[in-house]
């Protein structure tokens, strides 16, 4: 640990991490020192290291935290004050749901983002080019959205991502500017993976559950009452929950939701639009 710290590289490297990864790297090194000075202490110093790898933990389950690295939980204040929203849509592309989804977008003349799976948007590139052609942005949600991301190393994680960035790129000539974690876990890793790839974190503000939840009217409410200038909204449309009549939950919604926004005096952007 010390030969790390006394690395000028590695220095800047901690320099630049978040304030939860650096308060860690120096409390490890201050454990290691007060067990060469009082070895008898292990057992208290053993808890100590063992909460804090808990605390971190805890963190990287919390999807919406800005402790482990930037993270768009809403809007940058520019965005808020020109009362914009911005729609995302996760785990797609899904035909027989984006399409529709597609549909209801251009009928109300608004622009979501798209953070779409490399693998499922390779099996249906055209759709994606189609989404890219209608005015909507496409964003990284990983190569395979694996339930173990959140416990990759630095490599896998990296090439996850990179793969997935390659992947949406070669198909939409566009390469992907933001990055959700699958299911919003995360590690101390992700940052700086996402630093070194030019991606920026985004969370959500609002979500309403709705690839377990088959009740629209629940959803509509959720969503309805979370509608405010800077908000990101999340919505799938793969993997999506159906209502009892087979229909998917974002196209039953999806509706009651644009005409809220549109009453509320709400402008939808996609996120690289709120970023300007």
């Amino acid at each position: 640990m010390t030969e790390y710290l006394a690395n000028s590289a590695n220095l800047e490297k901690l320099r630049q991490a978040p304030w939860l990864v650096k308060a860690s790297v120096l409390l490890h090194v201050a454990l290691l020192i007060c067990l060469v000075i009082a070895p008898g202490l292990w057992p208290w110093l053993l808890a100590v290291f063992l909460a804090n790898h808990l605390l971190i933990s805890l963190v990287g389950l919390w999807p919406r935290s800005t402790w482990l690295g930037s993270n768009w939980t809403e809007l940058p204040q520019a965005a808020k004050r020109r009362n914009e929203v911005a729609l995302t849509i996760d785990d797609g592309p899904d035909p027989a749901v984006t399409r529709p989804v597609l549909d209801i977008l251009d009928h109300y003349q608004v622009k979501a983002t798209f953070f779409y799976i490399g693998y499922k948007a390779a099996k249906h590139s055209e759709l994606c080019r189609e989404i890219v052609a209608r005015g909507h942005a496409i964003e990284n949600h990983s190569q395979h959205h694996s339930v173990y991301f959140s416990m990759f190393g630095y490599t896998r994680m990296a090439n996850e991502i990179l793969a997935a960035q390659e992947t949406l790129q070669q198909i939409t000539g566009i390469r992907p500017r933001f990055f959700r974690a699958p299911a919003g876990l995360r590690n101390p890793f992700l940052d700086p993976v996402l630093k070194r790839l030019g991606l920026q974190l985004a969370s959500w503000s609002v979500r309403a559950f709705d690839t377990r939840t088959n009740d629209a009217d629940k959803v509509k409410i959720r969503l309805i009452n979370g509608l405010r200038p800077g908000a990101i909204i999340l919505l799938h449309d793969g993997n999506a929950a159906r209502t009892v009549r087979n229909e998917p939950i974002i196209v039953a919604t999806l509706p009651a939701l644009l005409e809220a926004a549109k009453a509320k005096g709400l402008h939808l952007v996609t996120l690289a639009q709120a970023a300007h």
